[in-house]
């Protein structure tokens, strides 16, 4: 028996030192197992505790009375499916008559409780149908993203998400983002992941680093353009005005709008055009936004209004001419003078990471996702990359990117290098190689070199 009792106390702590240092691996041996029948045996008594049940139907009742026998018990949503992942469990309900996909969004941190889960959230998936995912650990805590995701063209995973899916930027469904957050909460690892995401895709990066290049300076290989100071970025903001008037010229002439031509073939971006015909995207990050709008002089507002109108005219026209934008800041309000609120409306993805006040957050998310605010400013500031991400439609979820060191994306961008396309219109910004690997110039190339 002293063995016996010794063994099980070795075990014990085997099992409490691997959900310490590496829960993932206890979620996959003993968590998903333990959490399995801890939501069989309790579901029907959950339910009901949580209000998510109803009475049985009328004829059963009548059929009950009329022979005499014990009342129905009330109805539970009944479970079509529960499938266990590397981070906890998707449950998909269908829901009984009389019952609504809110009154589960509203049970849901009863029911966190309740199941003993880290965490639980739902979705609607079709009428009558609701998903829970369910997580049975701090999956932001140390961020490892899932070995197989779904990247698809101008779809890039740059974070993973509290309920464990994985977060993806996708520039056809969201074309322009902004991302808000004070210095060393995690905003520089979200957009190095960023760029590794894309360097592999068949894009061209077009940089604007005001603070002389530091953080895109080191990627300079797989950047088809980069301006380091404000002069230089107001021409190539002028550059990609033109480039987007040309592919609409494109566009245009290969629409072929007659009656014998189908409404799948004709064309209204870039995406509907052949092939062989297609202009590469372009993808333009602006590492910090309130250098470009911030003046001292009347030449300096000149050309501030010059870069903001340009701004402007990208967000609004950009999208069908495959151009896109991805613009970084720690504060992005009406402050920075007349043009900005109206290009943050463009803006439709947003991304906050910590911020040091109120009126920060919600000019990432007060005009549309108010709940978001609130948990935005009550992010830690040790838990740096941690950041609150939401869009237009008014949904939120609180994400983390996995940390990706500068030298990561160093080699991730030198890898790739030869994917680097080259934009005529942007030749002259195009960052100066030399032959050996390490020199890197962001001044203007000279038009013998362009």
């Amino acid at each position: 028996m002293t063995v016996y009792a010794v063994s099980l106390v070795l075990v014990a702590a085997a099992v409490g030192l691997l959900r310490w240092r590496r829960p993932t691996w206890y979620w996959l041996t003993f968590g998903v197992t333990l959490a399995v029948v801890r939501v069989l045996v309790r579901y029907r008594s959950v339910m009901d505790a949580c209000g998510l049940t109803v009475p049985a139907a009328r004829w059963r009742l009548a059929l009950a009375r009329a022979t005499n026998r014990p009342i129905p018990e009330p109805r539970s949503p009944r479970i079509l499916r529960m499938r266990p992942t590397r981070t906890g469990l998707v449950l998909r309900l269908k829901l009984r008559p009389g019952q609504d996909a809110f009154d589960v969004a509203a049970a849901s941190d009863r029911l966190r409780h309740s199941f003993s889960m880290y965490g639980v959230a739902s979705r609607e998936v079709r009428s009558g149908v609701v998903e829970l995912r369910m997580t049975g650990y701090d999956v932001l805590k140390r961020v490892q993203m899932p070995a197989e995701t779904d990247p698809r063209p101008m779809r890039v995973p740059v974070a993973l998400r509290q309920d464990g899916s994985v977060h993806y930027r996708d520039y056809r469904a969201i074309p322009h983002a902004l991302t808000l957050g004070a210095t060393e909460s995690g905003k520089s690892v979200y957009q190095r992941n960023l760029v590794a995401g894309l360097a592999p895709m068949d894009v061209a990066l077009v940089g604007i680093d005001c603070k002389q290049g530091v953080e895109l300076y080191p990627l300079a290989r797989r950047f088809s353009a980069l301006a380091d100071d404000a002069d230089t970025a107001a021409e190539a903001l002028d550059a990609l005005v033109s480039r987007m008037e040309g592919v609409y010229q494109l566009i245009r002439s290969q629409q072929r709008i007659t009656s014998d031509v189908p409404d799948a073939e004709i064309a209204a971006d870039i995406w509907d055009l052949p092939d062989e015909l297609r202009p590469v995207p372009v993808v333009v990050l602006v590492d910090e936004v309130a250098e470009l709008a911030l003046y001292a002089s009347k030449e300096e507002e000149k050309r501030r209004d010059r870069i903001v109108t340009a701004l402007v005219r990208l967000a609004q026209l950009g999208r069908a001419a495959g151009i896109y934008l991805e613009i970084c800041g720690q504060r992005f309000g009406s402050e920075l003078g007349k043009g900005i609120t109206m290009l943050r409306a463009q803006l439709t993805g947003r991304t906050a990471h910590r911020v040091n006040d109120e009126t920060s957050a919600n000019m990432a998310f007060g005009d549309i996702a108010p709940d978001a605010v609130l948990a935005a400013i009550q992010i830690p500031a040790e838990m740096r990359g941690l950041a609150i991400a939401g869009d237009s439609s008014g949904g939120w979820h609180r994400i983390r990117a996995p940390h990706t060191s500068l030298r990561q994306a160093v080699n991730i961008c030198n890898r790739y290098s030869e994917r680097t396309p080259v934009l005529p219109e942007l030749a002259a910004f195009r960052p100066v190689l030399s032959a050996s690997a390490a020199p890197v110039s962001l001044a203007k190339a000279s038009s013998a070199t362009a």
